[in-house]
């Protein structure tokens, strides 16, 4: 028979020179990334004529390859662990956990099921189990799967929900969430069938919470129409303003009204480590079913959601399919497979990350590192609060703050002061130097700083600041030499 020569592999020595490289430059990222820029920007045009390109009939030199790869691949992409980098939600990451990925994916451990990897699924059991004592669901009764973010958490959840409240037939279904609630959730509700009319947006009331008293009139509504309200999503941290809605009312409105109940808390719930934070996270402990988004707060590095739930047999209820292929490899019913809780079969091993992050720093760590987020943002909101310059448009809520320039010397305009705030905002980003950028309250375009990484200094902050303040003065000079 023909020796076959096509092993995509190298020698011992190749990988092991080949390796070091690799990691050299990855703890050079982490040793220096506060002396780097956050902001990547490239147009497709600039993209393409660094990167289009036929696929190579015939390989090249590993080293080539490597290097191309560092000087033009990750140059121009955004550094979300930067000190800088305010928006959106930022990913912090630590390196053991940066290590622990490189070990799963090296090792290409399958974590589907408990005959492939116990050792994987013990591990994702065990560290779920940290979570659910963490947001006080019951232990035992309890469970949970970690996923790739919590845009797959919130659908995994939904389809739960429907599942087991509803059954086949949800052409009467209403689910209900509030206008602050995550895009990831209209996503999931509209990949999952549901038409407009099954969609019930509450609006928000003056601190941007989940109005209960205009929920419990949409209820009584739906049901006097003949429809059955199923679901409702509540928001444990917006992304918007950190703004956690009333948990423990509505927890009682759900189970009065048999609704499940369930809690996006992908941004503020890790939160509930933290004294302040933990007082926020009140009657969190009373959902059916919470996404959490360890690659948030809890500093993991991409890709990692959590689904938690009160009864994990609502998964396995959802999602167990048994094909013949499957059949010799189901175990016990104490050996978890865990593509019988989630829609993926194959996985990959997220739970090393935070299994071994968690070991090596400990809990107080984390807990430290979130409070000391949450009092950074209130340090801010006190700053921005004594300056004639900015105004604090909505309050530091879970390390989120919402600001604007609006100068009290000054009587602009909604429409200038719209104007000015968003032409900071393009300048810092067009800098490099920060990435921040607007969001929009009550109909105000506004500044918003996300601050929970934990690298993150008041240097930076006040050094930002000045950046704005710069652009801020040069907006105001060319409004001034048009009026």
């Amino acid at each position: 028979m023909k020796k076959n020569n096509a092993r995509l592999e190298l020698s011992k020595e190749a990988m092991k020179t080949y390796g070091y490289q690799i990691v050299d430059a990855i703890v050079e990222h982490h040793a220096t990334q506060h002396e780097k820029l956050p902001v990547a920007l490239g147009s497709r045009e600039e993209m393409d004529s660094l990167f289009l390109e036929e696929a190579p009939e015939k390989g090249s030199d590993p080293k080539q390859v490597l290097d191309f790869v560092l000087e033009k691949v990750m140059t121009n992409s955004a550094n979300m662990a930067h000190p800088r980098s305010f928006s959106f939600v930022p990913g912090p990451s630590n390196y053991i956990s940066v290590m622990a990925d490189t070990l799963a994916t090296g090792y290409n451990i399958f974590s589907g099921g408990w005959a492939a990897s116990p050792a994987a699924a013990e591990l994702e059991i065990v560290t779920i189990q940290w979570l659910l004592k963490i947001f006080g669901f019951p232990k035992k009764k309890g469970g949970g799967i970690f996923t790739s973010g919590g845009s797959m958490a919130n659908l995994t959840a939904v389809v739960t929900a429907r599942r087991i409240k509803c059954g086949d037939d949800f052409s009467k279904a209403v689910i209900y969430l509030s206008d602050q609630a995550h895009s990831s959730n209209i996503k999931a509700i509209r990949v999952l069938g549901f038409k407009k009319e099954q969609i019930r947006i509450i609006p928000t009331d003056s601190e941007l919470k989940f109005s209960v008293n205009k929920l419990k009139n949409c209820i009584a509504k739906d049901r006097l129409e003949g429809m059955y309200p199923f679901c409702l999503i509540a928001t444990a941290g917006t992304t918007n303003t950190g703004t956690v809605d009333p948990l423990v009312e509505l927890g009682k409105i759900c189970k009065k009204e048999d609704i499940w109940f369930h809690i996006d808390g992908a941004y503020g719930g890790a939160a509930i480590l933290s004294q302040k934070g933990k007082q926020a996270m009140k009657g969190i402990e009373k959902a059916d079913s919470l996404t959490v988004d360890p690659h948030k707060w809890f500093f993991q590095p991409y890709e990692m959601g959590c689904l938690l739930v009160r009864n994990h047999k609502n998964l396995s209820h959802t999602f167990t399919e048994k094909p013949e292929y499957l059949r010799d490899i189901e175990g016990n019913t104490s050996e978890i497979n865990f593509y019988d809780h989630g829609i993926q079969l194959t996985r990959r091993f997220r739970a090393l990350k935070f299994y071994m992050s968690l070991k090596t720093f400990g809990l107080k760590e984390f807990r430290d590192a979130i409070s000391y987020n949450i009092d950074l943002a209130e340090e801010v909101e006190t700053k921005l609060r004594g300056s004639k310059s900015w105004e604090v448009v909505f309050p530091a809520t879970l390390a989120v703050i919402n600001f604007r320039y609006n100068p009290i010397s000054k009587n602009y305009s909604e429409k200038e002061l719209d104007k000015i705030n968003q032409y900071i905002s393009g300048k810092v980003v067009d800098s490099r130097k920060a990435l921040l950028v607007t969001t929009i309250l009550n109909g105000q375009i506004v500044l918003r700083m996300c601050l929970i990484n934990p690298r993150t200094t008041m240097e930076d902050v006040t050094e930002t600041f000045d950046l704005c303040k710069k652009y801020a003065l040069e907006i105001e000079e060319k409004l001034a030499s048009k009026a």
